[in-house]
């Protein structure tokens, strides 16, 4: 798909500056999102207790 111009009436168009700093914001969430599903995994994990990868199948 090509892209098209921008034109004024195309809505809000951000500067440099707030597109880095939304990216910026992205990122944050994504880590705290990642950390989150480790600790829910470790956690998950550590209530099974040790023997859980142990078991039989």
């Amino acid at each position: 798909m090509a892209r098209r111009e921008k034109k004024p009436d195309d809505g809000v168009v951000l500067t440099e500056e707030q597109r880095r700093r939304r990216r910026a914001r992205s990122i944050a969430i994504a880590a705290v999102l990642g950390f989150l599903v480790l600790l829910f995994y470790v956690v998950t994990i550590v209530k099974l207790g040790p023997n859980v990868l142990n078991r039989p199948l």
